[in-house]
């Protein structure tokens, strides 16, 4: 089993993350101040190279002013949408 971090949907939580961030007015200088962490931080949050455990994503979306499950059903929903997507794409060879 390929590490989370190399999963599409560890994608789709970091552009979510980054989103809220954004739409918190925060850098991610300030996001990682805000933790107690340093400044790279969110950076390598953002960029796929650190992982987050749940008590870690916890913080960070109260840093954020989102609650835990409110990005956790965001993240379902994105991750749905996605599947919705992908279905016309998959069906392609069957109608040639």
């Amino acid at each position: 089993m390929p590490k989370t971090i190399y999963k599409p949907e560890h994608a789709v939580l970091l552009t979510l993350l980054k989103k809220h961030r954004k739409a918190a007015g925060m850098t991610q200088v300030q996001c990682s101040k805000a933790l107690g962490r340093p400044q790279s931080f969110m950076s390598d949050v953002e960029s796929g190279t650190r992982r987050l455990d749940i008590v870690q994503l916890r913080d960070l979306c109260e840093v954020l002013g989102i609650g835990l499950t409110e990005l956790v059903v965001e993240f379902e929903k994105s991750l749905w949408e996605e599947r919705q997507n992908d279905i016309p794409r998959q069906l392609e060879p069957l109608r040639n």
